[in-house]
C-alpha cells in the first residue's frame, strides 16, 4: 500500500482518497496532496493511502479496511482521526465498525452506506466505459457528476489534456474497486459505530445519491451533520469551508 504522509503535529490523521485512487495512485502526488491538504498539516501528522497494490478477484470494501488496519499496525499507529471522501468514506465506514479502537473520530465525506439507483447507475456506467478502455468519456462523465456547472466551466477548456494524461495501462485496478462500491452496504451496522462522527456532504449529489448523508448520520448517533446546499459530489472541492469543518470537529468537536 502506497501512502504519502507530512505534517507537523502528533496526533494521526488517515485520508482515504475516493474511487480516483483507481486510475491514480498517491505515488508522485505528495506535493499536490500536502498543499490541499496544507490546513491539517499545521497541526496533525497527515497520512494518505492509496489500496494496495495487488488486489485479487472480489476485493471488497471490507478487505481495504482490513489492509488498513494493517498498515496501521505496521505504522505503529494505535489509533487515528479517519477521514474518507466518497469510496474512502465507505473504507473509513467499515474501519469505524469492525476495528472501533482504531478510529478516534470519523468524518464521512460525500459517500454512502448503502445501494441506491444514483450509485449504481453512475458507477455502472464507468464500470462499462473502464472495460471498453474508454478513458475520455470516463474522466468527462465523472467530472460531470461530481461537479456544478460553475465549476465544470473553468474545467471544460482543459478536457482534451485531461482526458489524455494519466491514463493507466490497465483498468483492472479502477474495475476491481468500481465493483466492490456498488456492493458495499453498512446501513444496518452503522449504529454500532460509538466513536464521535461527522457526516458532510451536499444536497445534489448524482454520483452517491441525494439523501445518503442524512440516512448515514440518522444511523450514526449523536453523529454531526453538515450538508452544502446546491453542491454534489464535488463538494470537498467546492465548498471553501470544507476542510474548515473537517479540521474544527476533529480537534473541536
Amino acid at each position: 500500500m502506497e501512502y504519502v504522509t507530512f505534517g507537523r503535529g502528533d496526533t494521526p490523521l488517515i485520508i482515504l482518497p475516493g474511487l480516483s485512487d483507481g486510475l491514480q495512485t498517491v505515488k508522485g502526488n505528495a506535493v499536490t496532496l500536502a498543499l490541499y491538504y496544507r490546513l491539517f498539516a499545521q497541526d496533525l501528522r497527515v497520512y494518505v493511502f492509496s489500496r494496495k497494490q495487488d488486489m485479487e478477484e472480489g476485493y471488497s470494501i471490507k478487505d481495504m479496511a482490513n489492509n488498513l488496519d494493517k498498515a496501521m499496525g505496521i505504522l505503529g499507529i494505535g489509533q487515528a482521526f479517519i477521514f474518507g471522501v466518497s469510496q474512502g468514506g465507505m473504507i473509513a465506514q467499515r474501519l469505524a465498525i469492525d476495528f472501533s479502537d482504531k478510529v478516534s473520530k470519523l468524518v464521512i465525506g460525500v459517500s454512502v452506506a448503502r445501494q441506491n439507483q444514483t450509485i449504481q447507475t453512475a458507477i455502472g456506467n464507468w464500470i462499462t466505459m473502464a472495460e471498453h478502455g474508454d478513458y475520455r468519456h470516463l474522466i468527462i462523465d465523472t467530472m460531470e457528476k461530481t461537479f456544478t456547472e460553475n465549476r465544470l466551466k473553468k474545467y471544460k477548456p482543459f478536457y482534451p489534456i485531461l482526458t489524455r494524461v494519466s491514463k493507466p495501462k490497465s483498468f483492472d485496478r479502477f474495475l476491481k474497486q468500481a465493483h466492490a462500491c456498488i456492493k458495499h452496504d453498512t446501513y444496518s451496522e452503522l449504529p454500532s459505530i460509538q466513536c464521535p462522527t461527522l457526516v458532510i456532504g451536499g444536497d445534489s449529489d448524482n454520483v452517491v445519491g441525494l439523501n445518503s448523508s442524512e440516512e448515514m448520520a440518522e444511523q450514526i448517533r449523536d453523529s454531526k451533520l453538515i450538508i452544502y446546499k446546491g453542491l454534489g459530489h464535488g463538494a470537498y472541492e467546492e465548498a471553501r469551508d470544507f476542510n474548515h469543518q473537517v479540521k474544527s470537529f476533529l480537534l473541536h468537536g
